[in-house]
This record gives C-alpha cells, structure tokens and sequence, in this order.
C-alpha cells in the first residue's frame, strides 16, 4: 500500500492509533504481549542466526573470550555477556567449548526481556540489562537489528517525514522529521533522491550500544549483524519482518519479528563521541563475518578425500563441519553480517582477529 494511503474513510481513520514504527516496534516486540516475551519457540522458530546455524559459531566465540582473556593478562573473573540471548543458546555453547581452566573463571550472562528458560545451565546468571563492572566479552548477536527505530519518508515536496503505522500495517506520512532525529539523518543517511526515499533512524541504537559498551571496565564489546555503512545505505531501507522462517511484511501486532538492518558506523562512532577527549578509546574494527570468523578458525575447507577412506566416520564428521562454516562464512548470507569490535582498555581488536594459527604461535 502507498504510504500515505489507507483505504479508510476520514471517520474510520480518527478511530484507528497512528504511531511512530519505534513505538509500535517496541511494543509489538517488547510489550506484555510481544513477540519476544510470549512466543515459547523463541526466536529460533521463526529466523535462522549464526547460533542456531552451527556449535561453530559459539566456538568461534569461545576462541575470541579465550583471546580477550590473555590480552587482558587472564583476570580472574572472567566476564562472558551474551546480548540479546533468546534463549541461551550462545552463552551455553560458549560456556561448552572453553578450555576447562578458562570455563572456571567466567562469569556468563545472559540478558534477555523474556523469562529464563528452564534447563539452563545453573552457571549463566540471567538478566534484562547487562550488568556493570565488565571484565572481559560482551557479544551482541543480532541485537541492534531489533532495537525499535523511527522511520523517514522523503515526501514529494523533498521534506522527511516520520512514517507513522497501524497495528495491522498500515502506514501514512506523519510530520517533518526534526530536532536529534533531523541532525542524525543529515550526518549519517541524507535522503538522498526523490520521492519515496527511506531511511531508519538509527539513534537509539547508538545509544543503545555506547550504553552497552560503557558497561566494561576493560575488555572487547562485539556486535554482529546484518548492517550497512556511509558508503552504501539502502535507499529504500530495510524494515521487514519474519515469521515461522520466513520474510514477511512487518505488521506491528505481535505475530512475526520486526528487524532492520543496522548503521554500524554510527553505533561505532557514538561509543567515541560519550568518552573524553583526553581518553580516546583505542579503534574500533568493522570486518564482514566471514573475515572475522576466519581469523578465529571457521574456514569451510573440505577434509582430503583421502579420509574418506582411512578413517570414513571422521571424514564424514569433517564435512559435515565444512557445510556448516560455509553456511557461517557464505556471500549473500551469513557471511554479509558485519562485526563491530570495539575495544576498551589496552585492547588491540586488530590483534585478536588475525589468523589461528598464527595466534596460537604467539
């Protein structure tokens, strides 16, 4: 449906709530009755991330908590802080596949709006924000991409509107965007172009992520997500939805997950902005997953066919492995998210994504 256009007569429409998509999102996903509150299946029964993909991904991240660990001198605790946790499968299978030594230094959280699920691991101290006084990693897997942001249309006048929405979808032109929100788009996605141009404000996740970052003492703070930068921004932005796997319109009722894709650099850049000149923060990284989870020993290498023979259950197990790491790392998939490392402290991000093996010789 044109935005703009209802299909509603004047006096049904004085009926209906217009909102703003960061109030019907944040309701429609966060609300007594929202999608991530009330839903049993959790986010795994209606979209496919990284975690659910393969134990590879929480391996991966084990190995980057056990690099962070030794660049801060192995500190004892050791903080794991799983953003966003769904249902703790990320902070289980970390906790899974750390050295033993390791495993009994860390604290592991869990922050998650819905209620702890039963039969997890009695180590993971579950929480709705993220606590303080961090030592260690905090990894926010497909987090900002559902922290509920204002929509802009360009208008045919060439002005930025709010796009304001009904709870069955529906959306009309609100008024001129201004104030923090205005300044934001200028700086990071100019409208550019002509009538029926998009844009997501992404203010409230840089807010939301230079909250979470000041939350370590010392340490990394990683976000992985679908997400854009300066140099591409869509020009019809990304606001969509997914139910039962697969994309669907976003409906703000409660019924699918409403996501869009993430500025990155200015949730990177808003972490630097809330820290004193004379303390600069040491420099974020933005790597594609596959780099990143390249360096960390997730390659999609088939085994020698030769296995096959000497050993068959193995080769087998090999690659099944080898499947799951090119579902990890694949163009046009998985291996698009990007990842923000934002180090603080004496923590070198570039250092702790370079090769395996190469880290393992140091």
């Amino acid at each position: 449906m044109t935005p703009g256009t209802t299909g509603l007569s004047g006096a049904e429409e004085t009926q209906e709530e217009w909102r703003g998509w960061r109030q019907a999102m944040r309701d429609a996903l966060y609300g007594p009755e929202g999608f991530y509150r009330t839903r049993p299946e959790g986010p795994a029964g209606h979209f496919r991330t990284s975690v659910h993909a393969s134990p590879l991904f929480a391996g991966a991240v084990a190995r980057l908590l056990c690099r962070v660990d030794a660049a801060l001198g192995h500190p004892d605790p050791l903080d794991f802080v799983d953003m966003a946790a769904g249902r703790g499968e990320l902070v289980t299978g970390v906790l899974a596949a750390l050295p033993a030594e390791t495993a009994a230094r860390t604290r592991a959280y869990a922050v998650e709006v819905a209620a702890r699920p039963e039969g997890l691991d009695r180590r993971v101290r579950w929480l709705a924000e993220p606590p303080a006084g961090v030592t260690g990693l905090l990894f926010a897997n497909e987090w900002l991409d559902n922290v509920p942001v204002e929509v802009a249309e360009v208008d045919a006048a060439g002005v930025a509107r709010r796009v304001l929405v009904r709870a069955d979808g529906a959306e009309r032109l609100g008024e001129p965007v201004a104030g923090a929100e205005a300044a934001w788009l200028a700086r990071w996605w100019p409208p550019a172009g002509g009538e029926g141009r998009r844009a997501e404000i992404g203010l409230p996740r840089d807010e939301a992520w230079a909250s979470a970052v000041a939350t370590l003492d010392a340490g990394l703070a990683v976000a992985a997500d679908y997400a854009h930068t300066a140099a591409a921004r869509p020009p019809f932005g990304t606001l969509t939805g997914f139910r039962e796997g697969r994309e669907t319109e976003p409906v703000p009722d409660g019924s699918c997950d409403i996501t869009a894709h993430v500025a990155l650099d200015a949730c990177a850049a808003a972490h630097a902005a809330r820290c004193a000149p004379e303390h600069a923060p040491p420099d974020a990284l933005l790597r594609p997953q596959r780099e990143a989870l390249h360096a960390l020993g997730v390659t999609g290498a088939r085994p020698p066919l030769a296995l096959a023979s000497t050993d068959p259950a193995a080769y087998v197990r090999a690659l099944a492995s080898a499947s799951q790491a090119a579902e990890l790392t694949a163009p046009g998939g998985l291996g698009d998210f990007l990842w923000l490392l934002q180090p603080v402290g004496a923590v070198d991000a570039a250092a702790l994504l370079v090769d395996v093996a190469d880290h393992e010789e140091q």
